[in-house]
């Protein structure tokens, strides 16, 4: 598996740095060792794809997830986001469902997040690749270091973010990010174990078109269909 970045030209010159460090190096190393004996999603064209539909200067809201899902056909680089076709994991069923009761959009037919990315919704996973059928198995191989180098890049360098933190994870970010430049909207995680306490209810597409109104930006079109 290929692991140089193909990623977009913005993104390349704003994380050159990383994609430079020891750290970087030895994550590319570990991929392909991992290649060798094991199926690794998402596949490696897709691993940036989140960047790749969401250039630097276009980001306006950032969503931040864990883990790719694990399961055959569903990763394609975006958090929480499938490919046409592919059943509804769990959390994306909630997720639609709280869209459905914040701005009565109906339940879409797949759950392709693309057209969110495409509209500045930068949608990423602290680690990018995952061992297929074992959540968890690329968690603290520098990954966590890369996207934790992007959240504080974009909140240095940007303003009138919105970062949805969703779930403890999500929220441990939250150090990384000036809230005085941007706006920080945090709630349950999706998940069926935690949605009914605080995620159903919390209004945050609402809430962030009207942040992106009132700092002068392009609301987002959360339609799917």
């Amino acid at each position: 598996m290929s692991v140089n970045p193909i990623i977009e030209e913005s993104w390349k010159r704003e994380l050159a740095e990383q994609f430079a460090s020891p750290y970087f190096e030895q994550l590319k190393s570990f991929l392909l060792e991992e290649k060798k004996h094991f199926v690794v999603f998402p596949p490696g064209r897709l691993i940036f794809n989140a960047f790749n539909l969401t250039p630097f200067d276009k980001v306006k809201v950032v969503i931040i997830g864990q883990d790719p899902y694990h399961g055959e056909g569903q990763a394609h680089g975006l958090c929480f986001s499938v490919l046409p076709g592919v059943p509804f994991p769990k959390s994306l069923i909630n997720i639609f469902q709280e869209l459905n009761s914040d701005l009565g959009i109906d339940v879409p037919k797949n759950g392709n997040l693309d057209k969110w990315a495409q509209q500045g919704v930068l949608m990423l996973n602290a680690t990018l690749t995952v061992r297929a059928h074992q959540a968890g198995s690329h968690q603290n191989h520098g990954w966590e270091l890369f996207t934790d180098a992007v959240i504080k890049k974009l909140s240095d360098k940007k303003e009138h973010l919105v970062f949805l933190l969703w779930g403890a994870y999500a929220q441990a970010k939250s150090a990384l990010i000036d809230e005085t430049k941007h706006c920080i909207l945090m709630a349950a995680h999706p998940s069926p174990l935690s949605a009914y306490r605080g995620f159903f209810g919390c209004r945050h597409f609402s809430l962030t078109n009207q942040y992106l109104q009132k700092t002068g930006q392009e609301p987002i079109d959360w339609s799917l269909s």
